[in-house]
């Protein structure tokens, strides 16, 4: 136990540049706060101990404005970085070293009881205000741009943004190692889809003129047999 509570403080410091000290993870950090108290409901939820199992969730979420179910099952290093307004639902499943930050949803589609909230694989980073929405998996070392809405399946080492999601970033273009987080840097496929319609306006364009210069020459020629005879 206490070696995974080590491994979720070292994540502190390897994923915010902004961590000064231990004591200053230890008291300042929700995110971490809210891990702990949620493998303390999950525990209780596991032994079918329901009531104590949300009851620990609601105090978690009480005290640090993020919402686990104490059904969802999360792996080692997770780290949520500011974390107001996160909620993870019952059957979320979340792999080892996952990233997400504030305002993430990872939620479900459907009223019946059975498996509706996403599976992150490992190395997966969800950027602030995402929603992950299904039973559907997040493979490994996927990256999701901020405010995204993702509904189906995302490819291992893709890169999805936009309303719905789409891959941006093909995962055999992606690179090993941290993530880049510089969402500026992403490309844009609403302004690529645009910059092709106006492209094609162009060539249209262009090809219109030709057509015109030709009516006009052909035109000339016309007049000028016709002064001719």
């Amino acid at each position: 136990m206490f070696n995974q509570m080590r491994d979720d403080i070292n994540s502190v410091f390897d994923r915010d540049p902004a961590a000064r000290s231990t004591l200053e993870v230890l008291v300042c950090y929700p995110g971490l706060h809210a891990v702990w108290l949620h493998r303390i409901a999950h525990w209780f939820w596991r032994q079918e101990l329901f009531f104590l199992g949300r009851f620990v969730s609601q105090f978690s979420r009480f005290v640090t404005g993020i919402e686990i179910h104490p059904g969802a099952k999360i792996g080692k290093r997770f780290f949520i970085d500011h974390g107001m307004g996160v909620v993870i639902g019952e059957t979320a499943e979340i792999g080892d070293d996952v990233t997400i930050y504030h305002g993430v949803t990872l939620g479900g589609v459907t009223w019946d009881k059975v498996k509706r909230h996403p599976t992150l694989e490992d190395k997966v980073v969800i950027g602030s205000g995402a929603k992950v929405l299904g039973p559907f998996t997040v493979g490994r070392g996927a990256r999701i741009g901020s405010n995204s809405v993702v509904v189906k399946e995302v490819p291992p080492n893709a890169t999805v943004v936009g309303i719905p999601g789409k891959i941006v970033l093909a995962p055999e273009a992606a690179k090993e190692g941290r993530p880049d987080l510089e969402h500026g840097k992403m490309p844009d496929p609403s302004a690529t889809a645009i910059a092709c319609l106006f492209d094609q306006l162009k060539g249209l364009e262009q090809k219109y003129d030709s057509l015109q210069k030709d009516h006009e020459a052909l035109k000339k020629q016309l007049v000028d047999a016709s002064s001719k005879s």
